[in-house]
């Protein structure tokens, strides 16, 4: 399927004003490096701090207004930063803990549909605890009211925060069941682009803590979603297409710095 025309140019434009927003904002470092200046140079030194920042910052300036703007003709709602619900059951917090525990220790293997509901049965079972759960990076609820919420993380996120990546989704699916225990809820990890290309996503680290099929989106798997197959490869092209027509623009600005 791909992109549409007008989707593609809606894109470009996205990845276009998130750069120029960068170039209009970003402050080079003001440490002295006298040794890698001299030997780089100045304007050298300035492109690659700006781009370090710029990656740094890829997710919340470029890929998640480009997300946005791929949803937004094909799911009822779509939101960044948005917050999933601010009450927990002290039922729903004892049976997270459980099964946090009990995939630590590699007593269960993950199960998300079996730990959605079980977390639903319990979602306002005693007093309800006021939370600040992580801000949902990306939440969608397509036509027939289901949820999606997105947590996007680096492309080789630590193996030891796994952990807190499993409890950040099922506090988010905790919250939401609290507000409505009908509701249908999914909750995942978003991974961009896969950095072991064309080798498959180096997995191993994330197993045992994520329910694999249900709790990962890598590379064509997360930006497909958005807007059916094909999305991603578009999506590749959009970006060459901005990179070569603003390498001018590039140029321009990083020549101040020679």
């Amino acid at each position: 399927m791909g992109l549409t025309n007008q989707q593609k140019q809606d894109i470009e434009v996205v990845i276009k004003n998130s750069l120029r927003d960068k170039f209009q904002n970003y402050k080079p470092e003001t440490a002295s490096m006298p040794f890698h200046t001299r030997l780089l140079g100045k304007d050298r030194l300035a492109l690659y701090s700006f781009i370090h920042s710029l990656i740094t910052n890829f997710g919340t300036r470029i890929f998640e207004p480009v997300a946005l703007a791929l949803a937004k003709n094909n799911f009822k709602e779509a939101k960044s930063h948005a917050t999933a619900g601010e009450l927990i059951s002290e039922g729903a917090h004892k049976e997270i803990q459980n099964i946090i525990d009990n995939l630590t220790t590699a007593t269960t293997e993950p199960n998300k549909k079996m730990e959605i509901e079980t977390i639903r049965k319990v979602c306002q079972s005693g007093k309800m605890r006021k939370v600040k759960p992580t801000k949902v990076d990306i939440l969608l609820e397509d036509k027939s009211g289901q949820l999606f919420l997105f947590d996007l993380k680096t492309v080789k996120p630590n193996a030891g925060g796994f952990k807190e990546f499993k409890r950040t989704l099922l506090e988010w699916v905790a919250t939401i069941l609290a507000n409505n225990p009908k509701a249908r809820v999914n909750t995942m990890i978003a991974i961009p682009y896969n950095p072991y290309e064309p080798e498959p996503y180096n997995r191993w680290t994330i197993r045992g803590m994520l329910d694999l099929k249900m709790e990962l989106r890598v590379a064509e798997e997360f930006w497909d979603f958005f807007n059916g197959k094909g999305t991603y490869d578009s999506l590749l092209d959009c970006f060459e297409k901005v990179g070569v027509e603003l390498r001018p623009e590039i140029d321009k600005y990083f020549s101040r710095f020679k």
